[in-house]
């Protein structure tokens, strides 16, 4: 009889044991290290509105095709465009580029419900992401993965300028945080995550504010539920980090 007690005291402690730790187990597997989500950035796509812009809607992507031309003045138009305009912006070391605005044909195919990468990409040199006046955003790096410093004073009045002919934001596109707001949506990178401008709640965000991809989870004006999202900061990356939070869509140019 003792043994047989002793028996069961010694099966009672080890299927105790193992109990423990299938329950430590479980509470580790991958498939919970990253949230799930179930964003729709189909209400924004209505704020996209530029010359030689369009999209279209099919199943859960979208395709914008754009121009890429800026609805705003430069001195990068040519000089006989309404939208000409000598620089008169605050750099004093201002110096303008050999590039011009031109017409281009750049097509992004980004998904409606973007989630977090298990695999985090990093960006490219060129197109990244299309704003809301279809203007494409442009990562942190200059030519040849260079740092920015030497491109920055050939940024015009609204801190965009060419390459080529090839216009695109790198930093604050300021003209649609003068027209919008400095909290408002301004436009999309290719992994369907928001870009908002430089504040946020009353509050200037900084990149002590944001993760390594520059972007944070937080509510804002479109999405009440809340929403991973890109800010812009005036230091650098500016708009994006360590490449991007989600899976990037399709671009083609």
């Amino acid at each position: 009889m003792k043994n047989l007690k002793h028996l069961f005291t010694l099966l009672m402690v080890f299927t105790a044991i193992f109990i423990a730790c299938s329950s430590s187990d479980d509470s580790n597997t991958p498939e919970e290290t990253i949230s799930e989500t179930d964003y729709d950035i189909t209400p924004i796509l209505t704020k996209f509105e530029g010359t030689g812009l369009s999209y279209e809607v099919d199943g859960n992507t979208v395709t914008f095709t754009t121009q890429d031309l800026p609805n705003h003045t430069s001195p990068y138009w040519p000089t006989n465009n309404p939208l000409y305009e000598a620089y008169n912006g605050t750099n004093a070391n201002w110096n303008q580029n050999p590039g011009s605005i031109g017409a281009q044909n750049i097509v992004f195919t980004i998904t409606l419900n973007p989630k977090e990468a298990t695999n985090k990409q990093a960006t490219s040199l060129g197109p990244i992401g299309i704003s809301r006046n279809g203007v494409v955003f442009f990562n942190q790096y200059a030519a040849g993965n260079s740092p920015l410093t030497g491109e920055i004073n050939s940024f015009d009045q609204w801190l965009g300028h060419p390459a080529m002919t090839q216009y695109h934001y790198h930093v604050e596109p300021t003209y649609l945080t003068q027209e919008f707001g400095e909290d408002a949506f301004l436009g999309l990178l290719s992994d369907g995550f928001p870009v908002y401008g430089p504040m946020e709640g009353g509050e200037l965000i900084t990149n002590d504010d944001l993760d390594a991809y520059h972007g944070h989870t937080s509510v804002t004006a479109d999405f009440p539920d809340g929403i991973y999202h890109y800010h812009v900061t005036s230091q650098d990356p500016y708009i994006n980090g360590n490449g991007y939070f989600g899976t990037p869509g399709n671009i083609t140019r």
